[in-house]
Parts: C-alpha cells; structure tokens; sequence
C-alpha cells in the first residue's frame, strides 16, 4: 500500500487561498487571526489530517517545546513523583517531556544530555548520577542559553537553577526526633559523600548529636554506595554484631531504612524499644513495612513543578542575573511507630 502523503501547510494554503503565515497563525491560534478565519482553517486542517512538524520548528528557532529530564532510576518513588510533577506543569504551559535515565553511571548522563541537546530542547530538568563529579556535560546547553535546571542532587560548582530542599535541616531534625526518643547510640547510613544531598544530611545528623551532648561514634556512620535495601539489611545486620550496637538509627533514604528494618528483626532486635529508626523521602513503603517507618517528607511533586516553572520562566534576552538562583522547600518530620518510644500524652 502506498504511503499517505503527510498534509503540509501549503497544501492548506492552497486549498483555502490563504498564505502560508496566516495558515501557519491561525493553527497556532495567534490573536491577529480573526476567530472566523481560526476556526475555518483548523477545521479543514483536522478533517485533512494536518499534523504540525514539531521536528521542523525545533530547527527554525534552534530549540522546541520539550522539556528534557535526566534522573538516576525512574523506578525510584520520589524520581517517579518528580517526574509528574514535571509533567502536568508541561502540559499545562504546552510543553512535551522527554525522559532519560542514567542508572546512576556518569557516562550514561553525559550520552543522555549529549541526545537532549541534540533533540533542541527548550529546557533541561537534572537529578545528578551517584557517580557525577564533573558537570561539564552540561556547559553546551548554557552556551546556547537554553536553561539547566538541577533539582535535589544538584553541582555545587555549576552556575544554573537549583530547586532543593535544606538537606542540613532535615538530617539534623531527625536525629532530634531520635535523641528525644531516648536514643543515646545514634548510627547513620549516609550515601556517598561527594553527593549534596547525603553531604548535608550527615552534617546535619552530626551537629545535632554535638550541639545534644552527645558522642559522635565514626563507627556508628556507614556509608552505603547504592542506598538499597539489600544494603541497608547487611549494614544493619553487621553493626548489631558490635559489642555496643546502636539504639538509634538515621537512614537518609527509605529503601537502606527499611533494609534495617528487616535486617534487626532478622536478629531479633525490637523496634522501637531496643533501636528506634528514621529514614528520608516518605516513600510508599514506609508506611506499609512493619513497623511503620518514620521519615522526613520531600515534596517531590512540587519539587517538579517548581522546576518546571523555572524553565517556563527563563526568557530568551536573560543576561543571567537569575541563572544561580536557588529555590529551598520545607521538610517535616513523620513520625510513625519505628522511632516513637515516647507515646504521646492523652488527655
């Protein structure tokens, strides 16, 4: 069977006996097009099956309405929700998403962002891959003024947008919560320390047992490199062999969190009563292991959205007065049946 010819906007033009601009206008719903001539052309457009060549204004303005995400895994709960968040905001404004995965591998990311800038995207939208350490990759979408927004994992020597959350604030909050439980050996399972958002979770965590008089142990901090839940059952489960295991527990994530969950409860260790844990995100598993595990909130969804805006908002003429410009979010502490040794009052 032959191959239908694609309907361009000259075949419309000709039809109508428009020119080729007031067809192209009027498809875009341009205001100099007066309703009457709108609807006349979209109408005889959509019954000949006219599809507009994004492929083709992508080349005429050197960049399309698509917006890029680069995450680490999309299968990750709070990636997956950012990635949303991402998404409807899109829509909203008429934007398409096209999204990429680095599988926590550097050279992944720098071949994804290589394929984005070939696609001319109009925006870049960046969690950072575990092994990221040079950020480079990134400086031919700036060049080009097509703005990078980094969001959660984010370079700390890359001038570009950056929508995060006070990682520093958030650790040191849910070590609080576990010293007020009674807690007096606090472990922490930090990520790898070259990234941001594990960095500041453990100074966090760090300061809040200095400034509460307690002993910072560096035995009781383990760093895990993949922040899994298989990682965080061994971790758990070897620390517990110690001669003085730790009561508490700061995970700064819910994946290698519930790992030491299971991992305790496979030697026997009750929690709360003999270790009380907190983990990092709010991911869906923590309220469904047993015990329920407290956490901290991270609004992953408004995390997108916000990133999202800022891309919407960056114009064309910017001298980069708002490039570095970096929105914080708040966090709170969830405190569910794994940490809470203290009941609350009752009247």
């Amino acid at each position: 069977m032959k191959k239908k010819k694609e309907v361009t906007i000259y075949d419309l033009a000709r039809q109508l006996n428009y020119s080729p601009s007031t067809i192209s206008r009027a498809l875009n719903n341009h205001k100099s097009i007066g309703q009457k001539t709108k609807k006349e052309i979209q109408k005889v457009a959509s019954d000949l099956g006219y599809r507009p060549n994004s492929i083709a204004a992508s080349l005429r303005n050197n960049k399309s309405k698509t917006i890029g995400i680069m995450v680490a895994r999309i299968n990750s709960p709070f990636m997956s929700t950012l990635i949303s968040g991402v998404e409807d905001a899109a829509r909203k404004a008429g934007y398409n998403v096209i999204i990429s995965q680095s599988n926590e591998k550097y050279e992944n990311e720098v071949r994804n962002a290589k394929a984005m800038f070939d696609s001319r995207i109009g925006g870049l939208i960046v969690s950072l891959a575990m092994e990221t350490r040079n950020n480079s990759h990134f400086q031919l979408f700036l060049d080009k003024n097509i703005p990078v927004v980094f969001v959660d994992r984010v370079p700390q020597d890359f001038n570009s947008y950056r929508v995060i959350i006070d990682n520093y604030a958030a650790g040191y909050r849910a070590t609080r919560h576990l010293i007020e439980q009674g807690c007096k050996r606090i472990a922490h399972f930090a990520g790898l320390e070259h990234v941001n958002v594990y960095n500041m979770r453990k100074k966090g965590y760090l300061d809040a047992l200095l400034e509460n008089g307690q002993v910072v142990d560096e035995e009781l901090i383990i760093e895990l490199d993949t922040m899994s839940l298989e990682e965080g059952k061994e971790a758990m489960m070897k620390l517990l062999e110690g001669n003085v295991p730790p009561d508490g527990l700061f995970c700064a994530n819910d994946a290698a969190a519930v790992g030491a969950i299971l991992g305790a409860k496979k030697v026997g260790v009750k929690i709360p009563d003999e270790l009380a844990i907190i983990g990092f995100n709010d991911d869906p598993v923590a309220s469904i292991v047993e015990p329920s595990l407290s956490t901290i909130s991270h609004p992953a969804r408004k995390m997108g959205e916000l990133s999202t805006k800022r891309i919407l908002d960056h114009s064309e003429d910017s001298e980069g007065s708002r490039v570095s410009e970096i929105t914080m979010l708040d966090t709170e502490v969830i405190v569910r049946d794994s940490s809470l040794r203290k009941k609350p009052i009752t009247e």
